[in-house]
């Protein structure tokens, strides 16, 4: 079986990939960037993609924004998240998805090296692999406020509207013929109202929007 590897830090990359191959797996590539983990994923087909989620050169969501591309390049790619945070949005688009297996572990939860080659070899084989932190998360998220709009003005639902578009700031504010301070004070009460605090992990503007595509779901 052939695994593409992505992670930052080598000592546990190498140690991932002794690991894996103790247990007969074949590492095609052990890579630490996005940019490889991109190629990689596109030219060695592998059966299984291992994936770190801030990898460089930002260190921000390259490891899964790369492993959503891949999946969209090539439906039903296995891939399984390893990470040390819970990435809200991404985990329920890979599980959204519906095509191939999908897991999402968290590193400090993995205790044995059965454990996660199991987990592995179960995502590889079109299953899922979750850890019950990543699903308590994900359930919170979703069996908050039903209705997370209704506290939102109608001026701040137009900005957000916008926000779903795409536009930023400066592009909300030339349509709306207003300030762009205007629009940043909008911008702050919707994080307010929507209960998006400021977090490492959350990326409050996608989340905003999230909620508004979700509005009629």
């Amino acid at each position: 079986m052939r695994v593409v590897l992505a992670e930052d830090l080598f000592l546990l990359r190498d140690g991932l990939v002794r690991m894996l191959e103790a247990f007969g797996f074949e590492v095609a590539a052990a890579v630490e960037s996005g940019p490889e983990l991109a190629r990689a994923l596109a030219e060695l087909e592998p059966d299984v993609a291992v994936v770190d989620v801030r990898l460089p050169p930002t260190h921000t969501d390259e490891g899964l924004q790369c492993a959503l591309a891949a999946r969209e390049a090539r439906p039903g790619l296995p891939v399984l998240v390893l990470s040390q945070h819970v990435e809200q949005l991404y985990a329920r688009e890979l599980l959204a998805d519906g095509n191939g297996g999908i897991g999402y572990l968290l590193k400090d939860r993995v205790f044995d090296a059965e454990q996660f080659v199991d987990a592995v070899r179960r995502v590889a084989a079109g299953g899922t692999a979750m850890d019950p932190q990543v699903i308590r998360q994900l359930l919170a998220r979703r069996t908050g406020d039903d209705r997370p709009l209704a506290g939102l003005t109608p001026r701040e639902l137009e900005v957000l509207e916008l926000m779903a578009q795409g536009r930023s700031n400066v592009g909300i504010a030339a349509q709306l013929v207003v300030t762009e301070r205007a629009i940043a004070k909008h911008t702050s009460n919707i994080f307010t109202k929507l209960g998006l605090e400021v977090s490492d992990d959350d990326n409050r503007r996608v989340l905003a929007v999230l909620a508004y595509l979700d509005r009629d779901r």
